[in-house]
């Protein structure tokens, strides 16, 4: 069963930086497509971004895509989420999130088995 830690949210002005990260509790996390999904208050959980199985390919959300990188490092087992530029509209709880099986890229929330519990990201103006 893999399990999913996410790690490096907080509060920041507008244009600061923050970096989540996301700790896999196996080491065949290697194997599952991965992605960063948020949810902000009153609203549905959305795509953020979301990177394959061999960290080579890469999608974002429009409203991220210039602004935040997804990378892997495989031998650390962990996914983390660069997030520049950040700006009040980004405040939400960042969930990582896995995929053992389907068609990359994978954008809907319906697409992913595992879960973290999430990190809470808050940018005031």
């Amino acid at each position: 069963q893999l399990q999913l830690e996410e790690s490096g949210g907080g509060s920041v002005q507008a244009g600061g930086s923050l970096r989540l990260s996301c700790a896999a509790s196996v080491h065949t996390f290697n194997l599952y497509i991965m992605g960063w999904f948020r949810q902000a208050p009153g609203k549905e959980r959305e795509f953020v971004a979301t990177i394959g199985s061999s960290g080579l390919n890469t999608y974002y959300a429009d409203s991220v895509k210039g602004r935040f990188t997804i990378s892997r490092d495989k031998a650390k087992n962990t996914m983390s989420l660069q997030m520049n530029s950040l700006k009040p509209k980004d405040t939400a709880i960042y969930y990582c999130a896995a995929s053992a099986g389907g068609d990359p890229p994978l954008f809907e929330v319906d697409e992913y088995d595992y879960w973290g519990q999430g990190t809470q990201v808050t940018v005031s103006s």
